[in-house]
């Protein structure tokens, strides 16, 4: 099968960006059968992460597998931000934590752009052991299995420097709408938000103070239709908060920081 014809087949099968993914799946394609199987796949309807076996978050590969939700190019936003949190803490160990981490990429990837200096400790964790499992093979730190924040460990209360997260945010009536790459190979409890789409939003917002250090910060996905919704769980729950939107990415985040004593 020479690259032409794998750029017909993606075609027909649907695919707006033929050529690009074409030119991934011949690379990733090990013999010529490898290859038709990969194509198979993605006629399929099987997301072309999945198919690859990676997806690229900001420029930094990380490891997918089916059953475990895929990074978007949007929590670049996410990462961008988490990131500048960091770098402004010069002193002592930097903690971070990747909450609803899925892959775990947002941890792996803000590791891997942080500024060098200050040492950083990375944690990630999420409810789903399949995700649990693939995040230990992205992120260069800890990664631990429960609910929110009841999977962290205790010693990182009022610890944390800055606190990631990209919790679902999707109403439940909407995922029948979504694309069926999320809705068919993704699993529900990674997309579904509630009757709103906040459900875990309010849980995030209610946990933040206790965990963050003075100074520290929540940076937390959300939709251009939610984000005054989330801003405002944040505030109730006494951050200081700021809407930050990149159209370049389609992202959007609430920041939010927990006041120093002196306010």
């Amino acid at each position: 099968m020479t690259p032409d014809d794998v750029v017909t087949r993606l075609r027909a099968a649907g695919s707006v960006f033929a050529e690009d993914e074409a030119a991934l799946l011949v690379d990733a394609g090990r013999d010529p059968a490898d290859l038709a199987r990969l194509v198979e796949r993605r006629e399929a309807g099987e997301p072309l992460e999945l198919v690859l076996g990676w997806a690229e978050l900001c420029g930094v590969r990380v490891e997918v597998a089916p059953g475990v939700f895929v990074p978007r190019r949007r929590t670049g936003l996410v990462v961008r931000e988490a990131v500048t949190a960091l770098d402004t803490r010069c002193a002592g160990v930097r903690v971070l934590v990747d909450l609803c981490c899925g892959t775990g990429a947002v941890a792996a990837v803000v590791a891997t752009l942080a500024a060098p200096g200050a040492p950083l400790e990375v944690h990630a964790a999420d409810i789903d052991p399949a995700a649990a499992r693939v995040a230990r093979r992205n992120v260069p730190g800890e990664v631990h299995s429960g609910d929110l924040y009841d999977a962290l460990p205790a010693r990182l209360r009022g610890h944390v420097d800055v606190l990631a997260v990209n919790a679902p945010y999707v109403p439940t009536e909407a995922i029948a709408t979504m694309p069926p790459e999320a809705r068919v190979h993704e699993p529900r409890t990674a997309l579904d938000g509630g009757s709103d789409g906040l459900a875990l939003h309010r849980r995030v917002a209610d946990g933040a103070a206790v965990w963050l250090r003075p100074g520290g910060v929540l940076v937390l996905e959300t939709s251009t239709t939610q984000r005054d919704l989330s801003a405002g769980l944040l505030r109730r729950a006494g951050l200081r908060t700021r809407v930050v939107r990149d159209d370049d990415l389609d992202g959007t985040v609430v920041v939010g920081v927990r006041p120093t004593c002196d306010g």
